[in-house]
Formats: C-alpha cells, sequence, structure tokens
C-alpha cells in the first residue's frame, strides 16, 4: 500500500474529480442568454425529480438564475471542448457565448431559458430552492422536462460508445471516457 500524502484543504474537493462537465443556459427577465460550465452538478431526488448546481455568486449566470427563477443543464460531448471552456472562462455580461461560441439556442419547453442545440441531452428546470454553501449558491431545480438526442440515449442510459461526455478534471484539464474500457 503507497504511503498518504497530504491534500491542501482548498484543493481538497479535486479528489473527487473527474467530475461531469455541463453547460448550465439561462436568461434574466430583460437580458440576453447565457451560458456557463459548471462540474458541481448533481441529482438529489428521484421523486420529486430534482437536481442541483452550485454556482459563486460573482458569476453572471448567479444573477440571472436568481431573476427568473430557472435555468436549463445541457449535456455537452467532447466534440464541444473548445466552446465548453471558452463558456468557463469568459463573463456573460461581456460577451455574448451563443455567438461567441457558434453555438444554436433552441427554445426552452417548459422554461424561458434556451437549450443548446449541439449538446445531446437537456434537463430543463425551475428553482425549488437555494442555500448559500460558503463562497457558493447551491440552485436545487425542479426537473420539468427532460430530453436526449435519439440513438445516444434509451431507457437503460447512455451509448457510452457514441455519447462523448466531458469531464473536468481540474483546472483547465478535460477528459473523456475511453471507448476500449466499456463493459457490456
Amino acid at each position: 500500500m503507497s504511503a498518504k500524502i497530504p491534500v491542501n484543504i482548498n484543493q481538497s474537493y479535486r479528489i473527487l474529480h473527474p467530475m461531469h462537465t455541463v453547460l448550465v443556459s439561462c436568461q434574466g427577465n430583460a437580458s440576453k442568454p447565457n451560458i456557463t460550465t459548471l462540474s458541481w452538478a448533481m441529482p438529489t431526488s428521484v421523486s420529486p425529480a430534482l437536481l442541483a448546481v452550485s454556482i459563486a455568486p460573482g458569476r453572471h449566470s448567479h444573477t440571472l438564475i436568481e431573476e427568473s427563477g430557472e435555468f436549463i443543464v445541457n449535456i455537452p460531448t467532447i466534440e464541444t471542448l473548445q466552446a465548453v471552456y471558452t463558456c468557463g472562462s469568459l463573463s456573460g455580461r461581456s460577451f455574448d457565448k451563443f455567438k461567441k461560441c457558434t453555438l444554436t439556442p433552441m427554445p426552452g419547453k417548459k422554461v424561458k431559458a434556451p437549450a443548446i442545440r449541439e449538446c445531446i441531452a437537456h434537463l430543463e428546470c425551475e428553482v425549488d430552492g437555494q442555500m448559500t454553501t460558503g463562497d457558493h449558491t447551491i440552485f436545487v431545480g425542479k426537473i420539468l422536462e427532460a430530453y436526449a438526442n435519439q440513438g445516444l440515449w434509451s431507457e437503460a442510459g447512455w451509448d457510452l460508445k457514441r455519447a462523448h461526455h466531458v469531464y473536468h478534471l481540474g483546472g483547465n484539464n478535460f477528459a473523456t471516457l475511453d471507448p476500449k474500457n466499456y463493459k457490456a
């Protein structure tokens, strides 16, 4: 067995990485739509269907979600990695991220915020609750609508040989799963 090494407490969250990376789209009442990149997203309840996203209060998306009370969690693929990186690096206060990243907004089915056409699945949410946790806010979203690309998703789950999810390793590092390691 290997010796254990200390981990800086302020970097200890990275022990949980890699984390599935998502693009959250949102829109305020009078503003243009925005996209933020997150790896801090998780389901919290099956019935009712709830999920949580954790966003720093200084982020533009935080303001828009508080204002509108809704958001969409979009599932990107490694093929959209440059957009994933850019959406997490630039502020929507200064840039139209849809235009900057050549992403296509699609009308939400149940919420005002647009979905992202280039993503392979979408979870439309209304804010069911929020809580401040240190330097972030956890928004709990009630899932109002869920849809995914035909051929990539079935009731059995993802076809992981075709759906190349993005995983955040920490910092500017991302990865996807190696199809050779998939088991039937």
